[in-house]
């Protein structure tokens, strides 16, 4: 009778510690995919990707308005018919043109600024939930949808200045050395605009519903903001506390539009703007801007999943 000498089975090998699998992949270049990088390396990335944010914002426009049959005129029609409207309402019926002179390029300038930012923080807010087939099939910094749908209605608005020239010349406002000053304003805006845009395109990644909120928070914002009446005029009112007087004057949709405002029209003079404005316009810039780009960039990795 033979003696068959059966073998123990050996005990599994244990399972490579975690840490042993990372110092691994890090010996040999690789890294957790959709990783979020260093806030230096994002910007780096961004500032590579100019070209692409730029074109990417360009098509944007030329599209826009592709199915119209006046095509791209209706970037210059619709804050003008809005501006009629406005003007009607607000410059007729309850009177507020009184005592503000040159009302109808007061009006327009204000009303060509605020759309500048309210269609930047609503092209934001949908920057990364509109377009989710764009952020789940390519890699690139996810900050370059709400930076290019800003420049996108920089553009824009670029090309509604020209009938924003022609209306303050046929209205007598003269051509100025001041009307450069529309330069730092405009910078300074976009750049508020974009960290604006930044912060809502994380909410509404989120949260699409946002979207559907944020018309009624921006036409909010918009009367408060002196589009269609003047702020300085209000605030010389004694019945209106003070801290609302100081509200109304630092908000930065005011701040803007003030500015724009003393750098086309003659009539708008520097003691109708709020003290310091032009640190209020680069500290709005510099909080919005910075804060708001550090919080998009701070979820990187979450964009386009779930």
């Amino acid at each position: 009778m033979s003696t068959v000498l059966h073998t123990p089975p050996q005990p599994p090998a244990p399972a490579p510690a975690y840490d042993d699998l990372t110092a691994l992949a890090a010996r040999h270049g690789l890294s957790v995919s959709g990783a979020r990088p260093s806030l230096p390396e994002y910007v780096r990335k961004l500032w590579a990707r100019r070209h692409f944010i730029t074109a990417f914002a360009t098509a944007k426009l030329t599209a826009q308005y592709s199915q119209a049959k006046l095509g791209q005129v209706w970037q210059v029609m619709t804050p003008l018919l809005n501006a009629a409207v406005y003007y009607f309402i607000f410059g007729v019926l309850l009177g507020t043109k009184h005592g503000v002179p040159d009302y109808i390029p007061f009006l327009v300038t204000g009303v060509f600024i605020w759309t500048f930012t309210q269609s930047s923080i609503m092209a934001g807010t949908r920057a990364i939930s509109g377009n989710l087939g764009l952020v789940r099939a390519l890699h690139f910094p996810r900050a370059a949808l709400p930076i290019s749908f800003c420049l996108q209605q920089l553009q824009q608005l670029l090309f509604s200045m020209g009938a924003l020239v022609v209306i303050l010349l046929c209205f007598g406002v003269p051509v100025g050395v001041s009307w450069l000053l529309a330069l730092p304003a405009l910078f300074l805006q976009f750049t508020f605009n974009a960290g604006v845009s930044m912060v809502m395109a994380r909410m509404g990644a989120k949260t699409p519903d946002i979207a559907q909120l944020m018309p009624f928070v921006l036409r909010t914002w918009m009367y408060v903001s002196g589009v269609m009446w003047s702020i300085d005029k209000l605030a010389k009112n004694d019945s209106l506390p003070h801290a609302v007087k100081i509200a109304l004057a630092a908000n930065p949709a005011a701040v803007y539009i003030d500015l724009m405002r003393f750098a086309l029209i003659d009539s708008f003079h520097a003691s109708q703007l709020p003290a310091h404005v032009w640190a209020l316009a680069t500290a709005w810039a510099l909080i919005a801007g910075v804060g708001g780009f550090i919080y998009f960039w701070k979820a990187e990795e979450t964009y386009g999943r779930g």
